[in-house]
């Protein structure tokens, strides 16, 4: 179970009273896609799905894209899609909030949107990879419970790889 600290959600709420966290629907796969091209372009990412790979991996059983919308602006995205080779792992991607908006809880927020389907989906662990470079990133996962672990997959831009467990062994 995720908990967010009570001052940061009580302030994202206060500040963010239009705001909703959703699990995208097929629907959505257009501006889904559009937000996750602009979090491309603005980290530089080099291993990037085109729509078609896109909706393969995200709009499928046991995965999703989690948007953050403010009024009518989507603003946040996070997705959640299954780890290849680990039962019952998921992976987390594609994490991103416009620079505008950042500071007032909606990471939070979509993080915990991800985490509570990955968990009533029945996945044991979540894993994410980043880079050194991204020390907020690292830091607000690791603020969620993120622990480092070994090299998971092939991303020859990732150098730094996380995992939390959902659920507590038997």
């Amino acid at each position: 179970m995720v908990f967010l600290k009570k001052e940061t959600l009580l302030r994202f709420r206060m500040e963010n009273t239009q705001h909703r966290v959703h699990r995208a629907s097929r629907e959505e796969i257009a501006p889904a896609f559009e937000l996750v091209t602009e979090y491309y372009e603005a980290v530089g990412v080099e291993a990037r799905e085109d729509r078609r790979a896109f909706e393969e991996q995200y709009f499928v059983e046991g995965t999703g894209v989690w948007l953050a919308v403010l009024a009518d602006a989507t603003v946040g995205c996070v997705a959640l899609r299954k780890l290849s080779g680990r039962p019952n792992c998921g992976e987390i991607k594609r994490m991103y909030v416009r620079a505008s908006e950042r500071g007032n809880g909606i990471a939070d927020a979509l993080l915990e949107g991800l985490e509570k389907f990955a968990a009533q989906y029945g996945y044991e662990w979540l894993y994410l990879d980043t880079t050194d470079s991204m020390i907020a990133a690292a830091k607000f996962y690791q603020r969620n419970s993120y622990e480092r672990c070994e090299c998971y997959n092939k991303n020859p831009q990732a150098t730094l790889f996380m995992r939390k467990r959902l659920t507590k062994k038997t």
